[in-house]
């Protein structure tokens, strides 16, 4: 029952005279860069997955991967911030400049600052005792899965690089799993900083060769709808 009270809460703290001229650059900013670290858009890095599939028509693979976005950032990560709203409908937390540090709020019931994980989990556990259990589990097999899917990224760059072979591979899955180890030793901020910076230097690249395939990618595209129209009729 107040979910419409929570959209609301999103959409006035949006759109109103404080937020424009006090941190409207900043908040697209950040938009941008938590948005690119969900779900890689504009990275090139899902190409390299959907490049495995044979398929006739390229542009249909295209269309799959299109649907990632929508799911990753649209739908799970608009449910996770109308958990996080509805949970501080009553006034549980507050954020502040002097209170809030690095994304965290600060819990008007005990006075601890929370942030990230630690605040979803608070969420979730005042709706559904409990549930902070099942929300790590699902963390620790996110985390899992990103490691693999990265790992198979970065894997099949090291090939186009560095050529093909057994010790070249075993030196790339060296190297992987000590960035692993300095990765969870390391704060969350930094992993966070030097995650945005890597994806930062992965879109300039893909995206002049975006603009480079532009024309392919448009006579693709007009193959593919070519030949739904023609299964139709």
């Amino acid at each position: 029952r107040f979910l419409p009270q929570a959209i609301m809460e999103i959409y006035n703290g949006a759109f109103n005279p404080q937020a424009g001229v006090g941190g409207l650059v900043g908040v697209i900013i950040v938009g941008f860069q938590r948005a690119a670290f969900s779900n890689e858009a504009g990275a090139g890095s899902a190409a390299i997955a959907h490049s495995a599939v044979r398929t006739r028509f390229p542009a249909s693979e295209g269309v799959v991967a299109l649907l990632e976005p929508f799911i990753d950032t649209v739908v799970i990560c608009t449910m996770t911030a109308l958990v996080i709203v509805l949970f501080n409908i009553h006034g549980a937390f507050e954020y502040s400049i002097e209170n809030g540090r690095n994304g965290h709020v600060l819990l008007l019931e005990s006075g601890q600052h929370v942030g990230g994980v630690d605040l979803t989990s608070l969420a979730f556990d005042s709706v559904l005792p409990g549930f902070r259990y099942a929300l790590t589990v699902a963390i620790i097999l996110f985390a899992f899965s990103t490691m693999i899917s990265w790992s198979y990224y970065g894997l099949q760059a090291w090939k186009f690089l560095f050529g093909r072979g057994a010790t070249s591979d075993l030196v790339y899955k060296v190297l992987f799993c000590l960035f692993v180890v300095i990765g969870s030793a390391s704060s969350l901020n930094s992993v966070i900083r030097f995650s945005d910076a890597m994806i930062l230097a992965l879109v300039f690249p893909n995206m002049i060769g975006l603009m480079l395939l532009a024309p392919r990618v448009r006579r693709e595209l007009t193959r593919y709808l070519e030949a739904i129209r023609q299964s139709k009729s």
